[in-house]
């Protein structure tokens, strides 16, 4: 009997701790989506008003899109010029392949760094993450999604990728932004229904 009263209260423990993990993870996804629209009323050169922020809309929270990726650096890549949305090109270099998994499916991603932005000090470390997916055009916008890290996001050769906070480009918004074109090497062929979905409100032209 106290064999079975312990377990039932370890039982009920576990769980008790994994809601609140649940609620604690949300509430932090929903803080960043907060912080995320507030730039749009502060950034000069935004393409929103306080008013269109309205329309910006997400997946709910998805904890199981929040991966471990394992880090492969990739030092001899050569740089290469990476089209935009406008037509104009960006210079990168491919910095490392990222290997993840989810829920048993494994798919890769590159990270990529803007040798025009490293010049700036302020930018020095910054990775970035474009991509596709089976969502495009059908629940989120067609030109993909992106992420942002920075070289001091890595630990012990793995990378916390968190979807949940994947955002549109300008582009899905207004046009005339410079919008990088994701690589082939990110185009991929499953669904990641996670993070920022269609803008809600006509696109600007």
């Amino acid at each position: 009997m106290k064999n079975i009263l312990t377990f039932v209260l370890s039982f009920f423990t576990i769980a008790i701790f994994a809601q609140s993990h649940v609620e604690n993870f949300e509430a932090d996804i929903w803080k960043h989506r907060k912080g995320y629209k507030e730039e749009f009323i502060d950034h000069r050169g935004s393409p929103l008003t306080a008013a269109d922020t309205g329309f910006i809309d997400f997946y709910k929270p998805e904890h199981t899109w929040q991966l471990i990726g394992k880090v492969t650096l990739t030092p001899n890549e050569k740089e290469f010029e990476l089209p935009t949305y406008s037509g104009k090109t960006r210079t990168y270099r491919k910095y490392a392949i990222l290997d993840l998994e989810q829920k048993g499916t494994h798919f890769n991603l590159s990270l990529y760094q803007n040798l025009t932005l490293q010049k700036d000090s302020a930018y020095r470390d910054y990775l970035f993450l474009p991509f596709t997916d089976l969502t495009n055009g059908e629940t989120t916008y067609e030109g993909g999604r992106y992420l942002d890290f920075s070289i001091g996001d890595i630990h012990n050769e793995t990378l916390h990728v968190d979807f949940n906070k994947c955002y549109n480009p300008y582009c899905a918004y207004s046009d005339g932004y410079n919008c990088p074109v994701p690589p082939a090497d990110n185009r991929l062929q499953i669904e990641i229904p996670a993070g920022e979905k269609k803008f809600k409100k006509e696109k600007k032209h």
